[in-house]
Formats: structure tokens, C-alpha cells, sequence
């Protein structure tokens, strides 16, 4: 099959995207509907989300860090296995950075390059029919991609309601839905974003509760109307190459509440080469097992679980004699357990793995934000010297001291920055706040 696909924008943050995306989800694959979730945008959390709405997996697809035929591979793999696909955009459906048209990373991209028509959920709070004149702004603001309708969101009462749908119809745009401004339709949240989907309480009896709230604000049969099939270019091919080279034959993969943050994207495409990934769970004071060529610890939550980790004498020490022979890559929270010691938001230091010298803290919160380009200072388990990458980094935690590890990188961000070191390096054990999304292009 080649599933019809629709785009859940928003002209800025915070309109309500995720939680009516869930919603449309989880209603519709209650029908009998065979459901796929995407993320545009770099997000471990929303997919996650998704997969558990729909009972299907969810994946990512990035303009920016992305080259086409992965995204083409990606938005045709969905299609070809589900009735319908809802993607949900990020930040605002045109908000994006300096790249080629069409490899900016906004929402819009991927429109423009699916064909999938952009439902526009809008936080009508504080106006009435001035909503009509942001949707109009959206219209026009791009002509590559078409607006099939709104969704209202935070309607304060059946007047506000009826005022904001005379100023859509005044420009001639369907309203499919209005939702009123409800508490419980909000999901639990951390630093980071929504608390992860495995650690919500309750999270399928909310995601019910999304759902019904959904069905009975939101025309469905409207919201199925308004899809619309693949562009043949999208939906068809794809690059076969995996995103990022694969680190070993059989990859120790840390998993659990403190290691989650690695895209569903790169472990298709390891496995789709013939690497066998291997979970173990730190938390649980696991190590790596001795049977893998290679370990990969994920970003995630370690700063909430330092002390636990610090306790986790056969994890730490058989990560340090799986470093003795073999790789070993630390992304963001991996990296930081990497290092020599980890301060917790309370101010208390955690001794950690040690296999690099790195220093960092989360007592002192400064958020760092956006998309990178990683040039390799040396070869590993993500290419050769010199091979550049695409990806992002967020977080909070701060460099206490770099140490004296050589640099894993060189990277700059798309605003022109000026090349700086990033990340440690020691032996086969290399690692960086850097999260890697796919091997870059070439310039």
C-alpha cells in the first residue's frame, strides 16, 4: 500500500501540536486504521510517543540534517505500510536555519517534498478573527505546500469558537476542529521536552483520553479527506546507504530510563547492514556483553540516575575492560558518563567511568541548542578522519573541565560559526555532546 499522509503544523511552539498529533493517532488507529507516526526534526522523545499511540514504529525526517535519499527512504518506508501516515512538525512549520532551499530543517521541507497536505493547529487564546490572518500568513508565506485546514486549539467558549471560525471563513479555510482549553490533555514534562513515553504514568489510559478528547472535537472523516498520497519522488527509492556508518558487527547498545536518545533511523539502517544490536541496561548494572565488537551509549538521563550509576560497579568496570580492546562512543548523557566524574543538580559528584577526562556538571543549567556539522579529528566507530556529519546537540549539562583528551571533532553550526574543537578522544573511547543524524554530503 502507499498510505496518504498529512502534516500536523503550527505557526510557532506550543500551539498544541504533540498532543492533538496523539490524538489524531490514537483515534484513527482505533478505527482499524493502520496508523504511522513521523517527526520532522531532530526529537527521541515525540516518536516514542507516537509508536505507542499508533502500535506502530516512528521515525524522524530532517531537511537539514538529512540527505534526500535517506528522507525519501524514510517517508516511503512509512507509506508503503500503513493506511495513513501523521506526521508532526516542529517549532513553527516555517521556522528553520541558512541552507539550500528545501535543507533548511523546517516543517515546510518536508511538505514540499512528501506532497503531504499541512493541517495548521493554531492557540486561538488571546484572539478571535485575527487567528484567520496568521492562518492567511501561512497560506501565503510558502507556495510549495498547501494548508488543507486548521484545528483550533484553546478555545475559551462557544462565542470565541464562533468568532474565530467567521474569520477562517472569511478567508475561506475548513476549520476541522476546535478543542477547549482542557488541563488533562497536557502531558508531564522535564528539562528536555515531555517525559519520556516509558516512563509516563498511565500513558495509555492519557493517550485514550487524547483520543476521545479528539473524537469528539475533530471531524475525522474531514481529517481523512484532507490527506493525501506521496509524491512518487518521496514515496519510491531512497538511499539504501545507513546514515551512519556502522560502528561494529554486533553493537552493545545501552537501554534504559538514563540511555533512550538514539533515532530509530540509524538502527534501521545498522540493521539493515547486517549489524545484530545487543541491549543492556546500565541502571540495571549491566555490562556491555563481551560478545560485541563495539558498545554505544546513548544520550538520555543520566544526570537524574548519577548516583545510581556511580553504584553500578559491574557496569562501570566492564565498561572499562570492553575499552581495553573495542570502540566505545558516548553521545551527550553517554558522554558525560564517559568521563571522569558527573555533578548532579544538587551540587553532589558522581564518580564515573573514567575512560575519559571530562568533567561535567548540571548543577549550573545553560541550555545548548541546535544543529552541528562534526568534522572527525581521528577515525572510529562514525567514519574516518576527516568524514563530517550532520546532527544536533540539547542540553543542559556544562563543561566543568575538558581534561586532557585530544578533541573527537571540529564542529560549526549553520549560522556560520567559526570552527571550534568538541567532544574527547582517548584510545578506542571517543565521545561528544554531539548527537549524530547521518553522514554529511559532500560540499
Amino acid at each position: 500500500m502507499t498510505a496518504a499522509g498529512l502534516i500536523i503544523g503550527a505557526p510557532r511552539s506550543g500551539s498544541g501540536k504533540t498532543t492533538i498529533t496523539l490524538g489524531l493517532q490514537r483515534a484513527l488507529a482505533r478505527r482499524g486504521l493502520t496508523v504511522r507516526g513521523l517527526k520532522c526534526g531532530p526529537d527521541y522523545i515525540d516518536p516514542a510517543f507516537h509508536a505507542a499511540a499508533t502500535g506502530a514504529p516512528s521515525a524522524n525526517l530532517d531537511s537539514y540534517a538529512m540527505p534526500p535519499g535517506l528522507l525519501a527512504r524514510i517517508a516511503g518506508e512509512a507509506a508503503a505500510q500503513a493506511d495513513l501516515v501523521i506526521a508532526e512538525g516542529s517549532m513553527g512549520l516555517f521556522d528553520a536555519v541558512p541552507g539550500p532551499a528545501g535543507r533548511t530543517g523546517a516543517g515546510a521541507d518536508i511538505a514540499a517534498m512528501t506532497g503531504w497536505p499541512v493541517i495548521l493547529v493554531i492557540d486561538v487564546s488571546g484572539a478571535a478573527q485575527s487567528a484567520a490572518a496568521v492562518a492567511l500568513g501561512c497560506q501565503a508565506y510558502d507556495p510549495r505546500i498547501r494548508i488543507a485546514g486548521v484545528i483550533l486549539n484553546k478555545v475559551a467558549s462557544a462565542r470565541h469558537e464562533r468568532l474565530v471560525r467567521q474569520g477562517m471563513e472569511r478567508i475561506g479555510l475548513p476549520v476541522l476542529g476546535a478543542l477547549p482549553r482542557e488541563a488533562s490533555l497536557i502531558l508531564p514534562e522535564r528539562h528536555l521536552g515531555l517525559v519520556q513515553a516509558g516512563e509516563t504514568a498511565d500513558l495509555h489510559a492519557r493517550l485514550d483520553g487524547l483520543a476521545d478528547a479528539v473524537a469528539a472535537a475533530i471531524d475525522l472523516d474531514a481529517v481523512l479527506a484532507a490527506a493525501a498520497t506521496s509524491q512518487p519522488t518521496a514515496a519510491e527509492g531512497g538511499d539504501a546507504t545507513p546514515a551512519l556508518p556502522t560502528p561494529g558487527r554486533r553493537v552493545a547498545i545501552a537501554r534504559d530510563a538514563a540511555f533512550s536518545f538514539i533515532y530509530p533511523h540509524v538502527e534501521a539502517g545498522w540493521r539493515a547492514a547486517g549489524a545484530e544490536l545487543i541491549s543492556f541496561s546500565p541502571l540495571a548494572d549491566e555490562a556491555p556483553p563481551d560478545t560485541c565488537d563495539a558498545c554505544w551509549l546513548p544520550g538520555g538521563y543520566p544526570e537524574l540516575h548519577a548516583g545510581r550509576i556511580a553504584g553500578a560497579g559491574r557496569f562501570l568496570d566492564g565498561l572499562r575492560r570492553f575499552a581495553e580492546a573495542r570502540p566505545v562512543h558516548g553521545e551527550c548523557g553517554g558522554y558525560m558518563v564517559l568521563g571522569a566524574s558527573l555533578i548532579d543538580a544538587d551540587g553532589a559528584t558522581h564518580a564515573m567511568a573514567g575512560l575519559l577526562s571530562v568533567e561535567t556538571s548540571f548543577a549550573k543549567r545553560k541550555m545548548n541548542l541546535g544543529y552541528r556539522r562534526a568534522v572527525l579529528e581521528a577515525g572510529g566507530p562514525l567514519g574516518p578522519a576527516g568524514a563530517t556529519l550532520t546532527g544536533h546537540e540539547f542540553h543542559y549539562a556544562s563543561i566543568v573541565t575538558q581534561g586532557e583528551d585530544a578533541p573527537f571533532a571540529t564542529v560549526t553550526d549553520p549560522h556560520g560559526s567559526a570552527p571550534s574543537p568538541a567532544g574527547s578522544r582517548r584510545g578506542l573511547v571517543t565521545g561528544s555532546f554531539f548527537h549524530a543524524i547521518a553522514t554529511a554530503e559532500p560540499v
